[in-house]
């Protein structure tokens, strides 16, 4: 059965200005969630755009590392590389670099995937520290009040990548997926899990991500080929933070920098 999912892009002049965007949204969003269940439950992905955004959050001179209810923050990774927590690539040491080592989140508010330990013992653990935390029953699929992800130029979101495994998860909440092409395996949510976060947002910047971001809202529907299709969350409603490059082959945004489609699939 068709589902149609209303997409809402803001496009912003550089990565600057996209990464105060996404700034703005995290700290709009967490309030919300907070005023409305006491606690924000919040999953990020990695990447350079995210770090700025990090960095801007966790600034003492800015007003979001005053604003944010830190207290009241429960944070999740999206997916993560199979490499120890001090690793260079690993998303963990970049928020911690970015975020975490400024910021008053206390040890047992921050919920990391161990990407040291075997991909599938890592997704396991990972899924059993995200039923304990959401209090889930049965086959209950946790509600993130918030979930960043960012787009890769060949349309993998997550670590969702094309042609993989995780593609057709449809039970777990945490997937080991071996990725051939990158000769790795990662650890991420599944893509039910993400569909059913209350804000969804993807963070997407550079001209690499023009032609992957217009097939993806605009092009064939082949979730095999743009893993990022997968993303029609429950809400009915998709938010996407763009610079200008990444939005050039998008219809033309308003006045006010945003533009709209109605996507069904």
């Amino acid at each position: 059965m068709a589902k149609t999912t209303q997409v809402e892009y803001r496009v912003y002049e550089g990565a600057a200005e996209l990464s105060r965007a996404a700034a703005e949204h995290f700290l709009e969003s967490i309030q919300a969630a907070v005023a409305a269940r006491g606690i924000a439950r919040v999953a990020i992905s990695g990447g350079s755009t995210p770090k700025r955004t990090f960095e801007l959050l966790a600034n003492a001179s800015e007003r979001y590392e005053k604003e944010l209810p830190w207290d009241k923050i429960a944070l999740f990774f999206v997916d993560e590389r199979t490499v120890p927590p001090t690793d260079k690539d690993s998303n963990f040491r970049m928020t911690k670099e970015a975020l975490l080592d400024h910021v008053p989140l206390k040890p047992e508010q921050v919920h990391r995937m161990e990407g040291e330990l075997n991909p599938e013992e890592a997704a396991a653990r990972y899924e059993s520290t995200i039923r304990n935390q959401f209090k889930l029953e049965g086959a209950e699929t946790p509600v993130f009040d918030v979930l960043a992800l960012g787009m890769g130029d060949d349309a993998h979101t997550a670590s969702l990548f094309p042609h993989t495994e995780a593609i057709h998860e449809l039970a777990k909440i945490v997937k080991a997926n071996h990725v051939p092409q990158k000769d790795t395996w990662r650890i991420t949510l599944t893509w039910p899990v993400i569909n059913a976060a209350r804000d969804v947002f993807f963070l997407i910047g550079g001209k690499d991500k023009t032609d992957p971001l217009h097939t993806v809202l605009q092009g064939e529907y082949d979730v095999e080929t743009y893993p990022s299709q997968l993303i029609q969350p429950k809400s009915g409603k998709l938010l996407l933070l763009l610079d200008k490059d990444a939005a050039a082959k998008l219809p033309p945004v308003g006045a006010d920098g945003v533009g709209r489609l109605e996507v069904t699939r």
